[in-house]
């Protein structure tokens, strides 16, 4: 009976705990609340590689045993992109170089990146006189593979670089140079010898290869074959992480999911959206695209609803920091995508830090900073109740 007893106590104290740990571990959070995963229908061996690449961003941390600096700026990929979503003011990234479009003349001496860090024995960059800058906020990684596949004869048809219509938006792609490894993409528009640019703050990017590469390079100073700016001359190089890695963390961008909307069938989400619709907003952060072909199979020829239209346009006096990049005029800047907005404070601290350089600290700021071909769209929203304001920003909350 005592042996029983004691079973019994022990059963009954097994029980307790797994009911104990129950209440104290948290539950996974919903698909719709976090930025990470990957994209569905990708084949068991993709999600190998996705993970090899989920390795290399969020693990991998360099020192100056294994190829940091000697400048740079951070030591691995994630900590600017923590939960791959947008970064702090912390992880602000300084851009230098000039106001016009003839190129930038300091890559001899460090451009385009103030590298502020340095390890021993070396000093951090200074942006050298005679230098225009910026200040960069790192985007959220999430849905890029989308952005990548989405065709140039679909963005090239959202642009309206003379106003034709009359409605004060004159979105247009900013045409640069690419470098000689990027793999064009299918209907790949080609003019003066320039293509189409689709990431960076400024359109100035063309694939995502060639971002990663630069990011290696220009944020931890890590050299690979696929390096686009040689910091200081045109020496041969010496790649300090292979191009299995390189690739890796493309693959991983690529084939991060898109951020999923929240409460999309609640009525003022929906109201707002209408009215986000109305004051003539999605005209640049255009609500709904379409991929075109791709070798994942899983980002082929998909609707997403990324916000984004890829022009660049002219975003007035307010926002206009006199730097630039490829063809892109000073206060011209590509429409960020709003997917994930309502997410961002996740990864910035609890806080909006919004616009390209963070300096607008609610989602009604960073409207009112908009100039230029948003004017008319900031007075219409002005202009609205306020109960008609709290529902379009539910809406960009949702988002």
């Amino acid at each position: 009976m005592k042996n029983k007893f004691k079973i019994l106590i022990i059963i009954g104290c097994l029980i307790a705990i797994g009911t104990s740990c129950e209440k104290i571990i948290p539950n996974a959070p919903a698909d719709d609340e976090i930025l990470d995963g990957p994209i569905e229908g990708l084949t068991p061996e993709q999600n190998r590689l996705f993970l090899n690449g989920d390795v290399a961003f969020n693990g991998d941390v360099f020192s100056s045993a294994n190829g940091l600096g000697p400048m740079f700026v951070a030591n691995s990929c994630g900590s600017c992109h923590a939960g791959d979503g947008k970064g702090h003011p912390f992880t602000t990234l300084t851009r230098f170089g000039q106001s016009d479009t003839l190129g930038n003349k300091f890559l001899l001496i460090g451009g385009p990146q103030l590298q502020n860090r340095a390890i021993p024995g070396f000093q951090p960059e200074k942006i050298p006189v005679g230098a225009t800058f910026s200040n960069f906020t790192p985007p959220a990684n999430t849905g890029l593979g989308f952005f990548e596949a989405i065709s140039d004869a679909s963005i090239t048809a959202l642009a309206d670089a003379n106003d034709a219509d009359g409605d004060g938006i004159s979105g247009r792609p900013n045409w640069i140079n690419i470098t000689q490894y990027s793999e064009l993409r299918p209907g790949t528009i080609v003019r003066n010898g320039k293509y189409i640019g689709r990431f960076g703050k400024k359109a100035s990017v063309y694939d995502l290869l060639q971002q990663t590469a630069n990011a290696y390079n220009q944020d931890m100073g890590v050299n690979s074959t696929y390096e686009h700016y040689n910091t200081y001359d045109n020496q041969e190089i010496d790649p300090e992480i292979s191009n299995q890695k390189v690739l890796d963390v493309v693959f991983y961008l690529k084939t991060l999911k898109a951020p999923i909307q929240r409460n999309q069938n609640n009525a003022d989400v929906i109201a707002g959206k209408q009215l986000f619709l109305n004051i003539s907003c999605g005209k640049c952060h255009t609500p709904q695209l379409q991929t075109g072909p791709s070798n994942i199979a899983a980002l082929a020829n998909k609707t997403f609803a990324p916000y984004t239209d890829f022009l660049l346009h002219d975003m007035g006096q307010a926002l206009d920091d006199k730097y630039t990049e490829g063809t892109a005029m000073t206060p011209e800047w590509r429409t960020p995508a709003l997917w994930g907005l309502g997410l961002s404070k996740n990864s910035q601290g609890g806080g909006y830090h919004l616009l390209h350089d963070g300096r607008a600290k609610t989602i009604d700021q960073a409207i009112l900073l908009h100039g230029g071909e948003a004017e008319q769209s900031k007075n219409k929203f002005q202009q609205l109740p306020s109960n008609d304001k709290a529902k379009l920003i539910k809406f960009l909350e949702s988002l």
